[in-house]
């Protein structure tokens, strides 16, 4: 009998992140075995998020390969947050191990100067696997991300809101100003800082 055949290497990427006012975008590539598809993917909104803990290890242990990676809210307010979005899934799709052939990214655009065949897939993350497993990746990560995050800025709620502009998170920012990981490029964050006699860049809670 000979080798059985290798699956194409084709990659499912996705973001988490582009809404929150603070912290970095998170992306994540995953190359999956058709013939190892953990049970009850789906678009990382749709589950809990016990069922997204729960499944990140399967899908790392299913994966052929996969990948995480971010763009830092610096970079985010560098290059806006599409362009922050694309950096991220860029360095995500390098890292990958295997390297793939193609790559299938939920949404409506693709990154420039990919390694790559690219393929754009609205609503990809509810109907490819391999874009939904990213999909729980990014999301897991970045979630992970910001709850560090709130042992390093007490106050703000990062644990709880993960960034976004919850009426918690929005109290904070008025109570205690923008920290460093805070997105100042984006309104409520660039309203307050302009509404302020000092710039609190360095100020800590």
């Amino acid at each position: 009998m000979g080798k059985a055949k290798r699956p194409p290497l084709v990659a499912g990427v996705d973001e988490a992140g582009r809404g929150p006012l603070a912290g970095p975008v998170f992306a994540a590539a995953v190359i999956l075995d058709p013939d190892r598809l953990p049970d009850r993917l789906d678009d990382s909104k749709r589950l809990s998020a016990g069922a997204r803990a729960c499944l990140e290890p399967l899908i790392m242990e299913a994966a052929i390969g996969y990948a995480v990676a971010s763009a830092s809210a610096a970079e985010v307010d560098a290059l806006n947050i599409l362009q922050a979005t694309m950096l991220a899934m860029r360095r995500a799709i390098v890292a990958l191990d295997p390297a793939p052939i193609r790559v299938l990214i939920d949404g409506n655009r693709c990154p420039a100067e990919l390694p790559c065949q690219a393929t754009a897939i609205v609503g990809g993350d509810a109907s490819e696997p391999s874009i939904s497993a990213a999909s729980i990746l990014a999301k897991v990560g970045r979630d992970r991300a910001l709850e560090a995050l709130d042992g390093e800025w007490p106050g703000y709620g990062f644990a709880r809101h993960k960034g976004y502009p919850t009426r918690e998170h929005l109290a904070a920012l008025r109570e205690l100003g923008p920290c460093p990981e805070h997105r100042r490029s984006f309104r409520p964050v660039r309203e307050l800082l302009h509404s302020r006699p000092r710039r609190p860049d360095t100020a800590s809670p």
